[in-house]
């Protein structure tokens, strides 16, 4: 089956294909090298088995940032072997013998749509039960890991109840001044607040000491309750204080909707980094066909430089992408912008610029 793929098409693919996964091989093994010289010592000190070093950390390590900058690897390919064919007259032999522009970009545009699938495909499913697997071992043999500790958090939880803590201690798992609202029907039915709530990670459940309830009868009289212990369980846990990129990351397609859904309807600030996620893991990928089109649009004409200059544009151009990716995750950090619009947002910009090179690629 050749899909009405030419010889030609074959050949430029083979040729995309190749270079792309030789340079993403390269990345890895340099990636390997300097992290290996950095975290020697605490494998060593922790007696850290070969076998769980390569399979649970590097494994979980490598896909994730060959995946990250996949994109610009993409882009930097395409210059590559496509300013070799200009330099070879192979482009111009191409043209010259009746091949349009539009047709031959096609085989680029099949090897990036499956290197977009791919991409996908690794981002959703693959790649988060790795970088999980990958934190479990930084866990057990890095202990460097920072753990952010909360304050005035708040939470809406099922059946219209309201938590609001002050703090939350990492160290003995402890939310301080801690507060619970019953807000059925729209009216307040009762209050619990606590000096302290301790979460029991056996357990699951919640120990509140100190505590004082009041409950509300419909002609807004009181009845107060107390005490010193009280165990109660919640829809909240540990983890829900410690969300962040590392282990939204982790979290499958599937298990990243969830994720969302909850921390929406509990009305949590941090649900802006699980749709940073989500809108990354669609919005990288399809950046591969847009820079695509620049590459093979910059680099189908013969320039003075050559291939070092259309090297040096691809570069500048890659990295710029990275770069506007990163300061598009600061636009959903600030609430300039919501992260529907602000993730996609490089790739509207680099679509413009896309379709101008297309337009003015020497046909």
């Amino acid at each position: 089956m050749n899909w009405g793929l030419k010889k030609l098409d074959w050949y430029i693919i083979k040729k995309f294909l190749v270079t792309f996964f030789m340079a993403l091989l390269l990345l890895a093994i340099i990636i390997v090298i300097f992290d290996v010289s950095e975290k020697i010592e605490d494998f060593v000190r922790k007696d850290a088995p070969m076998k769980e070093i390569f399979l649970d950390y590097y494994l979980g390590f490598i896909p994730y940032f060959m995946n990250m900058y996949s994109p610009m690897f993409v882009f930097l390919t395409v210059i590559f072997f496509t300013s070799k064919m200009t330099q070879d007259s192979e482009v111009v032999a191409m043209l010259s013998s009746g091949i349009s522009f539009h047709r031959l970009i096609v085989p680029y545009l099949v090897s990036a749509v499956f290197i977009m699938f791919l991409s996908m495909g690794l981002g959703m499913w693959v790649i988060p039960h790795q970088v999980g697997r990958k934190v479990d071992f930084e866990q057990k043999y890095i202990p460097r890991m920072k753990v952010k500790i909360g304050h005035d958090m708040h939470y809406k939880l099922e059946n219209d109840h309201f938590v609001y803590l002050e703090s939350f201690s990492a160290y003995n798992n402890t939310a301080y001044n801690f507060t619970l609202e019953d807000l059925s029907d729209g009216h307040l039915r009762s209050k619990i607040t606590a000096e302290s709530a301790q979460f029991d990670t056996v357990t699951g459940r919640w120990k509140l000491r100190n505590w004082f309830i009041r409950d509300y009868d419909e002609g807004l009289g009181d009845h107060v309750r107390s005490g010193r212990q009280l165990d109660t369980v919640l829809s909240l846990t540990r983890e829900d204080f410690f969300l962040n990129k590392y282990t939204i990351t982790r979290l499958n397609e599937a298990e990243l909707e969830r994720l969302i859904k909850t921390q929406t309807m509990r009305g949590d600030a941090s649900v802006s980094a699980a749709l940073i996620e989500k809108n990354n893991r669609m919005a990288m990928p399809l950046s591969s066909i847009i820079l695509t089109i620049i590459a093979v649009s910059l680099c189908t004409k013969k320039r003075r430089g050559g291939m070092g200059l259309n090297l040096a544009a691809g570069t500048a151009l890659g990295f710029s992408y990275i770069l506007f990716q990163q300061f598009s995750e600061m636009f959903v950090a600030t609430d300039t912008l919501p992260p529907s619009i602000a993730i996609w947002l490089p790739n509207y910009i680099y679509a413009v610029i896309a379709i101008v090179l297309y337009i003015k690629a020497p046909k």
